[in-house]
């Protein structure tokens, strides 16, 4: 089993994080008290299990935004890594992945990708793990709801009974940690370059790769400083297959996928 990260550790990072881009405690609070009345059916303890039984023991196979995901994904379709392991997408990979015919098991997102992939997603089997912060209570009141399927709740304050915190802060990482939180014995990275070019998956209104903007990269920054403290803590198998971009220290990379 993976080492068991404590809400402290994250909350040191969490404190860090919003210090530095300006954003508000209470309003991400406010945001998961927002998804916790949307969310007032559910059983929390059904939603768990869903994800345990899709990631525990398993290799989880993680497809984020950057610019080598389409070449990304037609590598591990050529090798049928997709027909192995449990698939989860990072919000706008979303996109990618339905134009592939792949409805991937998990979608981590704070609903700032293609809404109507996302939905279309969901009603095909694909459980949404949605995210809330201060910036998307309008989305979570907009979307949660029309959600077809199965939606579970994440924030980055303290979890409340239908609202979880599994840490992390973009939607990459927070799927590496979701991956680990449940048990993957393998977790393995697909269009995570966090390189100085935004993949066109990133933002519905992205028709093609661009510049990095300073906030983006502080973002991803942080991705990276998580991930890396992830993997100096626990003992499952992290690798990349992107092929491109930056290393992430800690992070076994693979160039065979070409």
């Amino acid at each position: 089993m993976p080492k068991k990260l404590s809400f402290n550790e994250w909350n040191s990072w969490y404190h860090k994080i919003i210090k530095d881009f300006g954003y508000s405690e209470d309003t991400d609070t406010e945001a998961a008290l927002v998804l916790e009345k949307i969310l007032g059916d559910q059983n929390p303890k059904e939603q768990l299990n869903l994800l345990k039984e899709k990631i525990h023991n398993k290799c989880v196979l993680i497809y984020g935004c950057g610019p080598s995901l389409e070449r990304n994904i037609s590598e591990i379709k050529r090798i049928g890594l997709n027909k192995i392991c449990t698939q989860i997408a990072a919000d706008g990979a979303t996109s990618a992945l339905l134009k592939e015919n792949i409805v991937p098991e998990i979608i981590v997102s704070d609903l700032d990708g293609r809404i109507e992939d996302l939905i279309s997603a969901n009603s095909k089997g694909s459980i949404l793990v949605v995210h809330a912060h201060g910036d998307n209570i309008p989305a979570l009141k907009s979307y949660v709801g029309k959600m077809p399927g199965v939606v579970v709740g994440t924030t980055q304050t303290k979890p409340l009974t239908r609202v979880f915190n599994f840490f992390g802060f973009t939607d990459g990482d927070r799927a590496i940690f979701l991956a680990h939180a449940f048990g993957a014995h393998t977790i393995l990275l697909a269009g995570f370059d966090l390189g100085e070019r935004v993949g066109k998956y990133s933002k519905p209104e992205y028709k093609e790769e661009t510049a990095m903007t300073p906030t983006k990269r502080k973002k991803l920054e942080y991705a990276k400083e998580l991930i890396k403290w992830l993997a100096s803590q626990t003992n499952t198998l992290i690798v990349n297959l992107t092929g491109a971009g930056e290393v992430i220290p800690g992070i076994k990379n693979l160039k065979w996928i070409t």
